[in-house]
């Protein structure tokens, strides 16, 4: 079949007849090299079928390569009267696309890689020695990556625009046979041309079935590349240049005959269909609600046309689990854009004016940066998580998002602000996290309560209120109560939770719940040996603040020392840090007072010396306490990514 010989896979016939590089063999390379020459598609376009196709777009004597294979292209840019190749982007991280890359570094040719993918090029050695191989059951194909580490220019970052001279490549999301892949899609020749990698290798066809596995027996791939090439198809583009397999003039009959194949392969799996079909459902005439993405989130809608969004996260439970475990550290979990082309053309919604955050955490708010600089749309936050998107790395709490997110707007408790012709009222819930906020208002004549993670409910116990405990999230005895008491304050007639179906409610179900929270609290205080029960509940009662920072070799930096005290006294706190060797703070030990059920802190500068070099990029110290004279040891920690000097 055209584009399966062996040579495209890299390798010849005999070892006799394969041509070194002119530059020689280069560490972790070997003599192999591909027998095929460049073949021109248009004036401006050519492609090397190599390990994975190589295109190269032109710009007089200049050139752009999307992916690079084995480097072979190297040695045919003179015959195409190329003198510098400038730039290479991939479109995902596997072997096959890359494996030349320390050869095009060598050579000073800058390389740029898809953001959720960056860590397999620049920071290999560790992916390698942290990949599980034993009692392995996170199967994705994630082995097909570079052995060795490269130098990355810059990350083509989700729905961004690379420019490139006169060429302007939008990045478009593209996972499935990766997590992180992504499409390029620019004009070529007067043609729209999208590079996809190994989302599509020909009508009807995927070059494989393996690399759409990520979990143990799951084909969650499947799905993620249905909905990736559905948004492929609404950017119409003329000609599609795939990673293997020949170009494909006729996108959109091919993109037609390979998505209902995902699909069916995806459901033949799973009882419920793709996790892409969710239908939104309307709650009343202006409140739109989708409870079928992963987080709830809902659009009120004026009659102007603009639109409210209370939270917008992932588009459903698949990319949520897949992106939890493929997520790196010191990455985000990946957005992709949903929902908003059906309330669009069945609710006309013409804006997204504002977005606002039921509380802190990354599945209701994913998608909140993209709302802002695809749409301009204005971020209202409550006041006391504002500080806290704004800086994810500031505290150590669970389910933060790592991309920061700015807001335009404080929102007060107990603060009733109007948005169009609606009135919102916000107040403090907390329980599932300290930082989150109930909305109530009454629109179309029906009061509603918008109140995040605090409230679940099952279908199969429709009578009933579900709730949730996580102590990293900040909880105290009572806070759980506090949520309930506005339920009773305000009593609207439909919850609107985070997640599941919004819900008719009663008062007999809050006051079941009520009484189900009170033996909650109860219960803890039986099991918690301190009196002050609240001790045994906040596992960061003492903090550094900021919990991660970034600093290099040389530099002074202030920190925080935070301490909440939950007894009904003053409590006397002595700190000294415990900092890696020739690390120094300024003063050497603090002492705080803090009041009964207060909170205090103190300020310490560290300076790391500037001959200092980290054996490993990320480094920890620790608190060291004592409290109304007792010695507690190094119960508070915070990490700093360090940059030797140069």
């Amino acid at each position: 079949m055209e584009g399966d010989s062996v040579s495209r896979r890299g390798f010849l016939q005999g070892v006799p007849a394969a041509a070194a590089l002119s530059s020689g063999v280069q560490p972790g390379r070997t003599a192999f090299a591909p027998d095929s020459k460049p073949r021109k598609i248009s004036e401006h376009l050519c492609v090397l079928e190599d390990t994975c196709n190589v295109y190269l777009i032109r710009s007089g004597d200049s050139a752009v390569a999307i992916d690079f294979g084995s480097g072979a292209v190297l040695e045919h840019l003179g015959a195409l009267g190329i003198t510098r190749l400038e730039w290479i982007l991939h479109t995902h991280h596997h072997r096959d696309q890359a494996q030349g890359d320390p050869l095009a570094a060598a050579r000073g040719i800058s390389i740029a890689v898809p953001e959720h993918e960056r860590a397999y090029f620049e920071a290999a050695e560790n992916f390698w020695r942290n990949r599980r191989l034993f009692e392995l059951y996170y199967v994705r194909n994630d082995f097909f990556s570079l052995t060795a580490s490269v130098p990355v220019a810059r990350v083509l970052q989700d729905y961004e625009t690379f420019r490139w001279r006169e060429y302007e490549f939008l990045i478009q999301p593209a996972p499935g046979h990766t997590p992180g892949s992504v499409a390029l899609i620019t004009q070529v020749d007067g043609r729209k041309v999208a590079f996809t990698g190994d989302l599509i290798h020909s009508a009807g066809k995927v070059q494989t079935l393996y690399d759409l596995q990520y979990d143990y027996g799951e084909h969650e791939g499947a799905d993620l590349a249905a909905y990736s090439l559905e948004k492929l198809a609404a950017v119409s583009p003329d000609l599609v240049c795939p990673s293997h397999g020949r170009e494909i003039r006729e996108p959109a009959r091919a993109i037609a005959e390979l998505v209902p194949k995902l699909r069916d392969w995806f459901s033949y799996w799973k009882s419920w269909g793709g996790s892409f079909d969710q239908q939104p459902r309307q709650l009343t005439k202006h409140v739109i609600a989708q409870y079928q993405t992963m987080s709830s989130f809902y659009a009120i809608v004026s009659e102007s046309g603009k639109a409210l969004f209370l939270d917008y996260g992932g588009p459903s439970w698949n990319s949520f689990y897949t992106y939890r475990t493929a997520t790196e550290v010191g990455d985000r979990f990946r957005f992709l854009e949903h929902s908003i082309e059906q309330l669009r053309e069945r609710y006309g919604v013409k804006s997204i004016d504002v977005a606002i955050p039921s509380h802190m955490h990354d599945d209701h708010l994913n998608g909140f940066p993209y709302l802002a600089a695809t749409f301009g749309t204005k971020i209202w936050c409550f006041e006391n998580f504002a500080a806290i998107i704004a800086n994810p790395g500031r505290y150590n709490l669970g389910c933060t998002l790592g991309a920061p997110v700015r807001a335009d707007r404080l929102l007060r408790d107990r603060e009733t602000f109007r948005w169009e012709e609606y009135e919102f009222t916000a107040v403090h819930s907390p329980g599932h996290t300290d930082y989150q906020m109930a909305l109530f208002a009454t629109i179309d004549g029906v009061r509603l309560g918008f109140t995040g993670d605090a409230f679940f409910h099952d279908a199969d116990r429709p009578f009933e209120i579900r709730h949730n405990l996580i102590y990293r999230n900040r909880v105290k005895l009572g806070d759980h109560l506090k949520s309930v008491a506005n339920l009773l304050e305000f009593r609207p007639h439909i919850l609107c939770p985070g997640h599941g179906e919004p819900f008719l409610l009663d008062l007999d179900m809050v006051r079941a719940f009520r009484e189900k929270l009170e033996k909650q609290d109860a219960q803890m205080r039986a099991l918690i040996a301190d009196a002050d029960a609240d001790m045994g509940i906040d596992p960061s009662w003492v903090e550094i603040v900021p919990y991660l920072s970034r600093m290099r070799a040389g530099e002074r930096r202030e920190f925080e020392i935070q301490v909440r005290n939950h007894r009904k006294r003053e409590v006397e706190m002595q700190v000294a840090l415990a900092l890696p060797k020739g690390w120094r703070s300024e003063p050497g030990t603090v002492r705080l007072r803090v009041g009964p059920l207060g909170s205090a802190k103190a300020k310490f500068g560290i300076t790391i010396p500037q001959e200092f070099v980290a054996r490993e990029s990320r480094v920890a110290f620790a608190a060291d306490v004592l409290a109304d004279g007792r010695y507690l040891g190094q119960i508070a920690e915070a990490v700093v990514d360090v940059e030797n000097a140069a």
